[in-house]
């Protein structure tokens, strides 16, 4: 079973610039936290928590959310927006959404590539056109990832939305078909390519 994790937080009263400025030099990140109706409350948690935490969960892992105050309340939630200072790998300010248990989430989640298409002993060159992916599923099945394996692939064969193998609870939110990669030989069109462009 996965670890469950928590990050402390507690109600920001001071807002604007200046006040973030001052939190950040002092270690700590201005959040805001929405529930599923919209409502918004201002945070900061801890810089060095903050990092902890997001290592592990990233944008698909459940959060619990524990918000000091009155009246101490734990949160379910996602971490949904994150502004990285442009030049530094530190966070300026994150946002959490609340998550219901019995409702979907529309969330985007990368693709990682396995095995080596036999297509490019032959010369071919696999060609990626899209490494992530939006996904439909409820909060409990969350993936980090999809796995695609690439091993089978001769030259002249892709993989679209639809090839993908989903884990259980999971599906891909398209109207469309999308081409994910194929193995083209050097010099050939590339199908798909403007498929994954437009999506």
């Amino acid at each position: 079973m996965a670890e469950q994790l928590t990050l402390k937080a507690q109600p920001r009263a001071a807002t604007g610039k200046n006040a973030n400025r001052r939190l950040r030099a002092g270690g700590v990140i201005p959040a805001v936290f929405y529930d599923s109706t919209g409502k918004s409350l201002p945070l900061q948690v801890n810089e060095a928590e903050l990092n902890k935490i997001y290592a592990k969960a990233g944008r698909t892992r459940i959060i619990d959310l524990e918000i000091s105050g009155g009246d101490k309340t734990i949160r379910p939630c996602l971490v949904w927006d994150a502004e990285y200072y442009p030049t530094k790998n530190r966070f300026q300010h994150v946002d959490f959404y609340g998550v219901d248990a019995d409702r979907e989430l529309k969330v985007r989640v990368p693709l990682e590539f396995t095995g080596t298409a036999k297509g490019t002993k032959l010369g071919g060159k696999l060609e990626v056109y899209r490494e992530q992916i939006f996904i439909l599923s409820k909060p409990a099945s969350l993936p980090q990832k999809i796995v695609v394996d690439v091993s089978g692939l001769d030259v002249g064969q892709g993989l679209r939305i639809a090839d993908l193998a989903m884990p259980e609870g999971v599906r891909a939110y398209y109207d469309a078909n999308f081409a994910i990669l194929a193995v083209n030989m050097p010099g050939t069109e590339k199908g798909g390519e403007e498929d994954a462009q437009t999506a």
